[in-house]
Order: structure tokens, then C-alpha cells, then sequence
């Protein structure tokens, strides 16, 4: 646990306890006079009000839409499924501004509704709802998929032999076993729309506004750092709560699991039913996921003499009037590929070190610290990005010029994703597996890598994926830290948004479409990567 802890101690703890600091300290001492000020509010009461049940509806809505999904992934074998779970993984990658904008292209006024039937969903809740299932679509898929699809079926196979019917024999043996999974997928998806900001911001109009947008507009349009200050802790204390009740309810349902090769649980499908739910799912996705990002690429392309690569071809040039970046748009690409690949590095370390601690169920310490884990979903990033600025200024650690920088904040938003990822099914290793290997003579280490380690192989590529994509999507605290001679693709894209002008806008969603295939292609990349069966086999 050294590494992970003075890993978030050092790049999060510290950060947020910093600029949460400067909001209420004065020099006549702690305002806390201001907590109360704040929450007395009636429209900061509404704010948080609304913040809670659009996140609640969202999750529920998530997990309904894409546990068939799931299934489908992990147990069907059909034509294309590597590629199409991995375009599935495409708009979590997304900044959350472009999903906006590809939603009120498509539900706003002269979009696809609009044209079609004469229907604008735009500035109602129903339109922040569809768009958060689309940005976490791929959460449920790939994290209850990733165990679902290394569960032996014999278990439901044989409480059907012993007279149980379908629906019985998967609620009383699989969905138990997919339990801590199932949980763990809804509580990311949760605190991701709990912190929801660029969507909000751009569909919800004037009417919706949740806590993440809240604490921006306090601090960068009206420089009430105070409340700011005090917002962030409400943040603080409801994903707090949140993850008690989480991980008092997954403790009580953890397990041992009977896990096999992935490659033996997948196959065709069989019977109406099952064509009838991979049609649903088919349908659900082509509407849900690829029709939007068809938008995208359909605005990159219609440039002002009709499509083509007008918009492609501007991003290798530098507006030298503008004065938006120091270097062609373009070079945000190879920017973003270099980040992300430290940053999945430093998460797959802390993260996997952190998810090998959990599983020893070392006390209360440990299982606190499980739940702290996951705090920086739930933390505003505008706090995360600004404690940065503030705190790493100085010898040893002396950061602001260092390209470290925005690596570390990506990692800080991927390890979460590897311990939840990682943790279910290194839980469900059997330890007698371990201790079988300590009384042949195997060292700890020894016995780590020649037993879970190809039993968690795939789970670990699944984290890895994650991570890689959280990291080249992530925007919140890089728009603050990244320099503008080296910007990310997410903070390229915002800042041409930011702009006025078709020809910015293009370029948008030129970028938006370069780095959506950019995260198909590496995601597909970790697909065709299969895990050594010559272990998991024998077991």
C-alpha cells in the first residue's frame, strides 16, 4: 500500500486540502460560518437536489440499457464483436464538451429530431439523461462484460439440471456472482454523472445545473472561491456516504468465483431469444452510440465547399492571427498518445498495487482506503486542476514546467478504473491456489505471477483499456496545467469550441473525430491481445 498512499496523498490529498483551504482561511482564521451561508441557499439546495436524482436516474438508466449489453459481449460469439466492443468504447474517450455538442446536433434546434419530426429535446432533462448512458455505456459493458465473461456456465448449468428454470438459475447463481461487478460499474457511472459538467453545461441550458457546473461558475466567472470552497466539500461528503454504503453492501456479497478462459464461455447464438436480445442490443447501440459519433464525422466533413478534408488539412497549420495555439492543432494528437501512455503506466502501477492490497482484507485501514480510491471521480476536477497550480510550485516538487504534470492528473482519474476493474475478479481467485503454490515452494512474488496473474490477464488488458481512455479523454484538470505549445486533444477541441467561426468548429470536430479513432484503434488493439491459457487452463 506505500506506493498508492503516497501517491494520493501527494498528487490529490494535498492539492484539494490546499486550494479547499484558501477558500475558507482568512487571516482572521477558519470561516465556517460560510458552510451554513452556503447551504441556506434555496438554489444551491436546488442545484444539489437536482444534482442527486439526474445522477440516480442516469446510473439506473445506464445499467438497464447496457447489462444486455454486457451479456452479450461476454457470453455470444457473432461477426465483428472485437471491433464493435471496441467502437462501444469510443465515447467514454470523448470530452465531455464534444458529446454535448454531438447530442445538440442531433436534439437541438435544426438537428436530426428537429428536422425529422419537428422535436427539440434540447434544454431538458431528457436530453442530459441519453447523453450521460451514452458517455457510460462502455463502464457497465466492459466491467460486469469483463467477469461475466469468466464465469464457468456449468455453475447455472447444473441448477438447471437440478430442475431450476433460465431466469431462476441466473438469479440465484450467475447475478450474485456478477454482484461486486454490477456495483462497481454503477457506483463509477454514479459519480461520473454526480461531477457531470460539459454536458450539463451545454444541454441543460440556464435551467440545470449540478454541483461540478456550479463550482465552476463560482470560481472562474464570479471568483467566489469561498463558496467554491464550501461546494467542494458537500461534493466531498456526499461521495463519501456514497461509497460506505458501497463497500458495506460489496463486502457482504464477496465470494470465491470458479474463473475459466474467456474463450471457452462465448458461443453462437442459440434459440429466438437469444437472436431477439443480441438484435435489441445491435439496435440499441447503432442508435445509441454510432448514430452520434456518425454526427461527428459527418460535421468534420462538410466543409464550406461541401465535404471533403478542408477541416483535416486546416488542423496542420497555425492560425497566426488567432493566437489559439503556439503549434499546428494537429501536433495535440501525438501530444495526448505520449501522456496517455505514461499516465496508463503510473495507473496500472498504483492501481494494480493498490487492487493487491484489497484483496488481503487487511483490517478497516485498508478497506478505508478502498473507498478513498475512488474519491477522484467524485472530486470537482476544477479544484483538482487549480490545487495543482497551487501546490507543486515549489522545490521538490516543482512541477508547473514539467510534462509530468498532465500525466499525473490522467493517472489520477484512470487508477480508480483499475482497482474496480481489478479488484472483483482478483477476489474471486480461489487462495488455495496461493497457498498450494507456497507448499510447492514458491516465493510471494512467484506464486503472484504464476497464479493470478494469467487468471487476471484479461482483466488486467480491460484495465488497461480504461485507463488508456480515461487518459485521453480526460479534460477537466488538464485545460488548467496543460502548457499551450504542447496542448491534449480534449483541451485542442475545447479551446476551438470556445471560438467563433465555422472553420473552428470544423476543426473541433475534425479533432473530436481524429481522436475518436485514435481510441478505437488502440482499444481494438488490446482486443486481439489473448491471455495465456497454458495456466488458466489447468485450473
Amino acid at each position: 500500500m506505500a506506493v498508492p498512499v503516497a501517491f494520493f496523498a501527494l498528487f490529490f490529498a494535498w492539492p484539494v486540502v490546499a486550494i479547499v483551504g484558501r477558500g475558507l482561511r482568512t487571516g482572521d482564521g477558519w470561516q465556517f460560518g460560510r458552510i451554513a451561508e452556503v447551504l441556506g441557499d434555496a438554489d444551491i439546495r436546488g442545484v444539489l437536489w437536482f444534482t442527486t436524482w439526474q445522477a440516480l436516474a442516469s446510473t439506473l438508466l445506464t445499467l438497464l440499457l447496457a447489462l444486455p449489453a454486457a451479456y452479450a459481449f461476454a457470453r455470444l460469439d457473432f461477426p465483428g464483436k472485437q471491433l464493435l466492443r471496441a467502437v462501444v468504447t469510443v465515447p467514454f474517450v470523448l470530452p465531455t464538451v464534444v458529446v454535448g455538442t454531438a447530442f445538440l446536433a442531433m436534439l437541438g434546434r435544426g438537428g436530426l429530431l428537429d428536422e425529422l419530426w419537428g422535436v427539440r429535446l434540447d434544454t431538458t432533462v431528457w436530453a442530459i439523461l441519453l447523453a450521460h448512458v451514452f458517455f457510460n455505456y462502455a463502464v457497465v459493458v466492459r466491467t460486469v462484460g469483463g467477469l461475466w465473461s469468466q464465469l464457468d456456465p456449468r455453475q447455472e448449468e447444473a441448477a438447471r439440471v437440478l430442475g431450476a428454470g433460465r431466469f431462476t438459475a441466473w438469479r440465484r447463481v450467475t447475478l450474485p456472482a456478477l454482484g461486486p461487478a454490477v456495483a462497481a460499474a454503477a457506483l463509477m457511472v454514479f459519480l461520473f454523472t454526480f461531477t457531470s459538467f460539459g454536458v450539463v453545461q451545454i444541454l441543460g441550458g440556464p435551467a440545470y445545473s449540478t454541483l461540478e457546473v456550479e463550482i465552476y461558475r463560482q470560481t472562474a466567472q464570479l471568483l467566489d472561491l469561498p463558496t467554491a470552497a464550501v461546494l467542494t466539500l458537500v461534493q466531498f461528503a456526499a461521495v463519501g456516504a456514497v461509497l460506505a454504503v458501497h463497500g458495506w453492501t460489496v463486502r457482504r456479497r464477496e465470494s470465491t468465483l470458479k474463473l475459466v478462459d474467456p474463450e471457452r464461455t462465448s458461443r453462437r447464438p442459440k434459440g429466438p431469444g437469444q437472436w431477439a436480445l443480441l438484435g435489441g442490443v445491435l439496435l440499441t447501440v447503432l442508435v445509441l452510440v454510432l448514430l452520434p459519433l456518425g454526427v461527428l464525422v459527418e460535421r468534420s466533413l462538410d466543409g464550406p465547399d461541401g465535404y471533403g478534408l478542408s477541416y483535416y488539412r486546416a488542423l496542420q497549420t497555425v492560425d497566426e492571427g488567432g493566437g489559439t495555439f503556439l503549434v499546428p492543432p494537429l501536433e495535440a494528437v501525438w501530444n495526448s498518445l505520449q501522456y496517455a501512455l505514461v499516465a496508463t503506466v503510473i495507473a496500472l502501477v498504483v492501481g494494480g498495487l493498490a487492487a493487491a492490497a484489497l484483496t488481503r482484507r487487511a483490517g478497516r485501514l485498508v478497506r478505508g482506503f478502498d473507498a478513498l480510491l475512488m474519491l477522484p471521480l467524485g472530486v470537482s476536477a476544477v479544484t483538482v486542476g487549480f490545487g495543482f497550480l497551487i501546490t507543486l510550485d515549489r522545490p521538490p516538487l516543482d512541477l508547473r514546467t514539467s510534462w509530468i504534470l498532465v500525466p499525473l492528473a490522467q493517472a489520477l482519474v484512470g487508477v480508480p478504473f483499475v482497482v474496480r476493474t481489478m479488484l472483483p475478479v482478483l477476489r474471486a481467485v480461489d487462495g488455495r491456489l496461493r497457498e498450494a503454490a507456497a507448499v510447492l515452494g514458491a516465493s510471494p512474488l512467484r506464486a503472484w505471477r504464476e497464479v493470478d496473474l494469467p487468471l487476471v490477464r484479461r482483466a488486467l488488458l480491460v484495465a488497461a483499456g480504461f485507463a488508456f481512455a480515461v487518459s485521453l479523454g480526460e479534460f477537466g484538470a488538464t485545460v488548467f496545467i496543460a502548457r499551450p505549445d504542447n496542448p491534449t486533444l480534449p483541451v485542442a477541441v475545447a479551446r476551438l469550441l470556445g471560438r467563433a467561426g465555422d472553420l473552428n468548429y470544423g476543426q473541433a470536430m475534425a479533432l473530436s473525430t481524429i481522436l475518436m479513432v485514435v481510441c478505437a484503434v488502440s482499444l481494438l488493439a488490446l482486443e486481439r491481445v489473448r491471455p495465456d491459457r497454458s495456466v488458466s487452463g489447468e485450473f
